[in-house]
């Protein structure tokens, strides 16, 4: 076999450490790489113009959509206040809120930054005036916003069925399971750091006040069940559903009177530049993965590992410390379409099932989000708050910890992805 391939990463690596954006990085890289080699130019560049030709893209989009409607449209509020109003009693109240909203915000948005910026700057806010330390609000806010893309809809998912052809609905459901076991770890952890800090809870909230508030936030609480039950009965595809999700955002924001109707084209163009840039890079990818198809890059990977690894626990695990290694140099979705053509082949020669390999697949990148150096979210966090980035990670250490203890608990209880999944399609 060849070895020709590890120019592409050489060449790949160097342009991104010239500071090119990895969507130009990688179409030149790729591009030089069939010219040099002379590899099937054509049909690359067909390849590469049917990427984004995907009704399951599509659905990104719109649920990319939704969430900036949510976002814009009060949503956010309603939830967060009938959160508070809910766990705030216990020790750390608005802490154990932040991490409900988002669980109850992942049923809408699907995305990390999506939580981060639209609940975000909202729950920092009301940590900090009830006397949280900034960097424990940041810092719990950002480790629930790695929620939004495990529990349904989920945009990197979306990304993993294009690539791996398992199905969409199946890879939603994997992530409820996962999804709630990480927020009641987060929880137990803000529960110990706060009977340790000594900060504050809300009273026992009356009934009549939990009522008001659950009221108001009924119809944004509504939005997963109405995509999770729509899947689910066969009413319509995920695909579809992400449109359902994007009108029903849109309704609910011009009933409550909430979202300025002459926001909306503004909020459109945002949605559009966002999916753009992922298509972007979509497009990048395809013709990268193309020279590793040719290069049988996969097959010989596997080989390697299949010498050395038989056990699908350990394989699965070794799969997590590269993950581990890209999420903290790659962006995230550079790294789903870069690696998963790659790794989705050796996870399946060993045996796992392709379901608990996107949820393990998904989970463990998602960590990347708020782990340095490339963590976004992170950036965003200090963005909104001006504290020192040294300050944040610091803070974000223990449920950088959790997070890892999660993911690793997630490999070797396969059950935990697949048990929901089966029951539901069969």
């Amino acid at each position: 076999m060849s070895f020709n391939f590890i120019w592409l990463f050489v060449m790949l690596f160097a342009l991104m450490a010239l500071g090119m954006p990895i969507a130009f990085a990688l179409l030149v890289s790729s591009f030089a790489y069939i010219s040099i080699f002379k590899l099937g130019f054509t049909t690359a560049v067909v390849q590469c113009i049917q990427a984004p030709m995907s009704q399951t893209l599509l659905s990104m989009g719109f649920f990319i959509l939704a969430g900036n409607l949510m976002n814009n449209g009060g949503v956010t509020r309603r939830i967060f206040r009938f959160c508070q109003d809910l766990v705030g009693w216990i020790p750390g109240g608005l802490g154990h809120a932040n991490v409900v909203a988002s669980v109850i915000f992942a049923g809408m948005s699907g995305t990390a930054l999506g939580d981060a910026g639209g609940l975000g700057a909202i729950e920092v806010k009301a940590m900090k005036d009830e006397g949280f330390d900034l960097d424990f609000s940041l810092a719990v806010t950002g480790a629930s916003s790695v929620l939004g893309p495990i529990i349904p809809p989920s945009v990197p998912m979306v990304m993993l069925a294009v690539i791996t052809g398992v199905s969409t609905g199946r890879l939603f459901f994997s992530g409820v399971i996962p999804g709630l076991i990480a927020a009641g770890g987060m929880m137990f952890l803000i529960w110990v750091i706060s009977v340790k800090r000594h900060y504050p809870r809300a009273p026992f909230p009356k009934g009549r006040v939990l009522w008001d508030s659950f009221r108001q936030a009924f119809f944004p609480l509504m939005t997963p069940v109405i995509i999770l039950a729509s899947i689910y009965t066969g009413v319509v595809t995920p695909s579809e559903a992400a449109v359902l999700a994007a009108v029903y955002a849109m309704i609910i924001g011009i009933a409550s009177k909430d979202l300025d109707i002459r926001k909306i084209p503004q909020i459109f163009m945002e949605s559009a530049r966002l999916l753009v840039s992922v298509l972007f890079i979509v497009v990048a990818t395809k013709a990268f993965g193309y020279i590793i198809a040719v290069e049988q890059v996969p097959a010989y990977i596997s080989r390697a590992i299949m010498a050395n690894v038989s056990s699908p626990v350990i394989g699965l695990l070794l799969i997590q410390v590269i993950l581990v290694i890209c999420g903290c140099i790659l962006d995230n979705n550079a790294t789903i379409l870069i690696v998963t053509p790659v790794l989705f082949p050796v996870a399946t020669a060993l045996g796992i099932d392709p379901v608990h390999f996107c949820l393990v697949f998904t989970f463990t990148l998602m960590i990347g989000v708020v782990t340095p150096p490339v963590g976004i979210v992170l950036y965003v966090l200090q963005g909104m708050s001006g504290i020192p980035f040294g300050q944040l990670c610091k803070a974000m250490l223990p449920f950088i910890i959790l997070l890892f203890a999660c993911a690793i608990l997630m490999a070797l209880c396969p059950a935990l992805s697949t048990w929901l999944p089966s029951l539901i399609f069969g």
